[in-house]
Order: structure tokens, then C-alpha cells, then sequence
């Protein structure tokens, strides 16, 4: 199950599903959260939140409904695997490049060449 560290400001003006919902997709969306990463009930999370679980329950069902999730009356909930999934990958895996590029002591030109090549010889 995906440890997550999300925050609700009670004092904002939008509204705590909201909130969840958006912190969620960007952890999805970000590729923090990949496709098959169990997320936390929605009472537990709704504990954990200090929030009604109709709350929590209302953001998983808005990100079920956009496709980013799954849920399964057994097993829970998860992220899905789906168009949103390539591309988290992949900025996972280019956020990793550059900073092995980095720590390397590559500057930008240098790893853009390392792209190029990769491309002309795949």
C-alpha cells in the first residue's frame, strides 16, 4: 500500500474532496503512484485525514471516473494502468536521467546528445 503524504487545509476555500482528489492525480499523474499501487482505505485514509469518509470516498470515485483508478470491492482500491501510465513512467524515468546526467557532471547539451544517439540507434 502507497504510503501517502497528502494535507488538507481545513481553512481553504475549496473543499476537502477536492483537495484529496487533486493531490492524488498529481501523485499519479507525477509518477509517484504507479498502476497497481494500493491506495489506503477510504475510512483509513479519512482517519488518517481527520475527514469524513464520505469525503474520501467522493475524491477515489471523481479519480475512478477520470480512469487513474481502480476500485475493486475486495481489493481495494489502486492506481490504473492506462494512457496516463506510459508517460508517468517515462517522466519518472527522464527525472532519473537527468540527474544521473548531473551527478555525472554532463551538462544538457551533452545529455541531449546521449538522446540523440539513443534515437538514431534504436
Amino acid at each position: 500500500m502507497a504510503d501517502l503524504a497528502l494535507d488538507v487545509d481545513h481553512a481553504s476555500h475549496t473543499a476537502p474532496f477536492e483537495q484529496v482528489r487533486a493531490q492524488l492525480e498529481a501523485l499519479i499523474r507525477d509518477g509517484r503512484l504507479l498502476p497497481g499501487d494500493k491506495l489506503p482505505t477510504v475510512r483509513g485514509l479519512a482517519g488518517q485525514l481527520g475527514l469524513a469518509a464520505n469525503t474520501v470516498a467522493r475524491a477515489y470515485k471523481l479519480l475512478e471516473t477520470a480512469g487513474l483508478v481502480e476500485t475493486h470491492s475486495r481489493a481495494g482500491t489502486s492506481v490504473a494502468s492506462g494512457a496516463h501510465a506510459a508517460e508517468a513512467a517515462l517522466a519518472a524515468l527522464a527525472t532519473r536521467f537527468v540527474a544521473e546526467c548531473r551527478q555525472a557532471g554532463l551538462d544538457d547539451a551533452a545529455a541531449l546528445e546521449l538522446v540523440r544517439h539513443a534515437q538514431r540507434a534504436g
